[in-house]
């Protein structure tokens, strides 16, 4: 069987590591845990049931439940903010009394404690809480040298106050850089403490903030669909909720209205727009017989369909399980400081203790052992480590939403730097989307301005996307006695004449010949008759976008490969592509064709990024190495995508891939100057050259460098500036 599972109480990727570790030990169980998510699929034979694995994921020290569909999503976000809003307000003013003393007033030192008290032991708890959960199962991580770090800061601060002379009422903590052999007990280290649990809470706020947005692709994919249908029982309408239609049951649908299920029309005739499924840009004819898709808008006339497939089995259903198992699929790209913990946290603890008991041997006193071994644990304490990512990540998603750019997390930017292949959709990408009139045709003796006028008329009284491209170009005369033709076209009087537009179909009824001396010009055409003769075609057609050319110009240079992915059908396809420069065309394929092809260049090697803006793009977003969404689509294929471009400019997903990679190259800058600097100050403080005050005032600095190099994406400048 397959089980679902939420999970409670992780705090980094290593928490997911051991919790799966812990499922797939159970006999007949394969587990996958996805931290981004906070679920574990499980695959479990018949013998296990949910409630075993559930206890089994308790007894690992973290919570698990089965998925609740319309349970509204924890956000960690929302639960840190008071905590890193009251961090720094307190701490704040214990770092600025502590480092400066001209403004250490008489028991600045008791109410600093007490500030500390709060910050460390309130506003700090969850990483104190991950110690414990870890040290019961033998683990160390960064939350363990966090809680050593900050404890011993406290203990050895509040022990100098009560039992040393640190806690005299007038007693002023002067700056001093190195330890004193003679008079440690006049020192306190809470700033140290608070700045630590501010630093990191900041951190780790940004990374929960940018998680919370990455969960919702199948809550919006599933909205797409009707709410309400109309069950046809015994030739009256029953409107009811979509959750109880069962498959056999017919249902009207009306012109402007969503199909409620996949079925079959079997009755009446319309032209139904499916492009938000599908992808294809025009609506398209159905009648007694045709299939249609849950989800797709009936246009004209009135139809009765009977359904087929209902609920789970439905194919907006299906797309939506595509694209959560293309989300869970992905492997969250651990932090750096996570993938060094288990060397680097016991290596610090180790240098602490060795630093301790050489000083105790070469008789320098157990305070002053004791501040040596504290100022390595302060100072090795991974705030640095800790803002790199996040503050890389805020800036460079600050400068990248006033740019029309927004990102969702910093695995996202790790994949945008390895892309080597990227695939457009066609509708609404690398085309408008709207219709527009590419050739007007008029038959010998007849003119562009007739022709455009008589079409014009008789189609404004059409809901068709057609009728608004010819009224955006005709001027529309008098119209009356208008009748949809479903299937074929409309007909009307045209100031007072019998005129006809649609498919070569329609004339053949009028018993008219479709003319064949016609251009080779790619779209829907629309045919303009009279009672007696043919007026003339129409070639409506997708406009492509402006600078779409450029744009595909522009990624070559950044060395990927461009490839057109569309449901529309071959002709219109190749046409684009031709004309934009795009060489690998895959054109008529479905929502699940298009996951396909996405797996297809993967399983070749090539990281693929996806662009596209409709539902039937969503699972193809979710299933590619990097989803760039066009924030003009559909909230399914935003929710889906890791990145989304909120500008109508297709410009921007050239300077979302820029953006990435120089967001990507100031995380690791970052990183780099973070490692370095607890490489050369560690060793300082296990020698007992710097004071744990100046341990804390260094970590702080650190952090300081690593925002103020992030900041420096601020500058980044878009294609149109550079």
């Amino acid at each position: 069987m397959l089980v679902q599972l939420d999970i409670d109480g992780m705090t980094c990727a290593s928490c997911a590591n051991r919790v799966e570790k812990k499922l797939n030990k159970v006999g007949g169980v394969m587990a996958s845990v996805n931290y981004s998510t906070e679920r574990a699929t499980i695959e479990a034979d018949g013998a296990i049931t949910t409630q075993d694995l559930i206890e089994v994921v308790e007894k690992a020290g973290y919570g698990a439940k089965v998925p609740e569909p319309d349970a509204p999503k924890h956000d960690e976000a929302a639960k840190l903010r008071p905590r890193v809003v009251l961090a720094f307000a307190l701490g704040i003013p214990v770092v600025v009394v502590s480092m400066v003393p001209a403004l250490q007033f008489p028991a600045w030192q008791w109410v600093a404690m007490i500030l500390s008290v709060i910050v460390v032991f309130w506003a700090g708890r969850s990483f104190h809480q991950a110690t414990w959960t870890n040290l019961r199962h033998r683990a160390v991580t960064m939350d363990t040298l966090v809680t050593l770090g900050t404890f011993t800061a406290m203990a050895w601060s509040i022990y100098a106050m009560f039992f040393g002379h640190a806690g005299q009422i007038g007693m002023v903590d002067e700056f001093e850089f190195t330890l004193s052999r003679q008079d440690a007990m006049g020192f306190v280290y809470f700033e140290a403490a608070v700045a630590i649990i501010a630093f990191l809470l900041l951190g780790r706020y940004i990374e929960a903030k940018a998680k919370v947005e990455s969960g919702r692709a199948m809550h919006e994919l599933l909205q797409v669909g009707a709410k309400r249908a109309r069950r046809l029982v015994g030739g009256v309408e029953q409107e009811i909720d979509v959750r109880l239609l069962k498959v056999g049951d017919e249902i009207v649908v009306r012109p402007g209205e969503k199909i409620a299920a996949d079925g079959e029309i079997v009755e009446g005739r319309s032209a139904v727009d499916q492009s938000i499924i599908t992808g294809e840009s025009l609506p398209v004819e159905v009648e007694p017989g045709s299939q249609v898709v849950g989800g797709a808008v009936n246009t004209t006339g009135r139809l009765v369909v009977r359904a087929t497939a209902v609920g789970e089995d439905s194919q907006l259903a299906h797309m939506a399980k595509l694209v959560e198992e293309a989300q869970t699929g992905k492997a969250d790209v651990q932090r750096l400081a996570d993938k060094v913990t288990t060397i680097f946290v016991p290596t610090v603890i180790i240098i602490a203790v060795v630093a301790l008991v050489v000083h105790m041997l070469m008789g320098a006193g157990l305070t002053f052992a004791l501040s040596s071994a504290i100022a390595v644990l302060i100072i090795a304490c991974p705030c640095a480590l800790g803002l790199a990512t996040p503050s890389a990540l805020m800036v460079g998603t600050g400068r990248g939403a006033q740019l029309g750019v927004i990102i969702r997390g910093p695995q996202v930017l790790e994949r945008a730097r390895k892309v080597s292949t990227i695939v457009f959709d066609k509708t609404g990408t690398i085309t408008t989307g709207a219709m527009s009139v590419a050739a007007v045709e008029p038959e010998e003796g007849e003119t562009s301005e007739v022709l455009l006028r008589a079409a014009a008329t008789v189609e404004s009284a059409s809901e068709h996307p057609i009728a608004r491209a010819l009224e955006q170009v005709a001027e529309v005369g008098e119209l009356t006695d208008f009748e949809n033709l479903p299937g074929r076209g409309v007909k009307g009087l045209v100031d007072g004449i019998p005129t006809y537009a649609g498919s070569p179909a329609l004339l053949a009824e009028l018993g008219l010949e479709v003319p064949t001396r016609q251009s080779d010009t790619i779209g829907s055409e629309v045919w303009v008759a009279t009672d007696s003769r043919v007026l003339g075609r129409i070639v409506v057609a997708d406009t492509l976008k402006h600078n779409a050319k450029e744009v595909i110009s522009r990624l070559r240079a950044l060395g990927l490969t461009p490839v057109l992915l569309s449901g529309d059908n071959e002709r219109t396809a190749r046409a684009v592509a031709a004309e934009v420069g795009i060489d690998d065309v895959r054109a008529g394929v479905s929502p699940e064709g298009k996951v396909d092809v996405i797996k297809e260049f993967q399983a070749g090697g090539a990281q693929v990024a996806m662009v596209g803006d409709g539902v039937n793009d969503a699972a193809a977003l979710a299933q590619a190495d990097l989803g760039i969404a066009m924030g003009s689509g559909t909230d399914a294929a935003i929710a889906a995508g890791d990145i989304t471009l909120m500008r109508h400019d297709l410009m921007a997903a050239v300077d979302a891939v820029r953006l990435s990679r120089a967001t990507l190259n100031k995380i690791k800058s970052n990183l780099v100057w973070a490692f370095a600097y607890n490489t050369a100050a560690i060793p300082l403080a296990a020698l007992g050259l710097l004071t744990p005050m100046i341990a804390g005032a260094a970590m702080a600095f650190s952090s300081v460098f690593v925002v103020l190099n992030s900041l420096l994406l601020k500058f980044f400048k878009p294609v149109a500036e550079a």
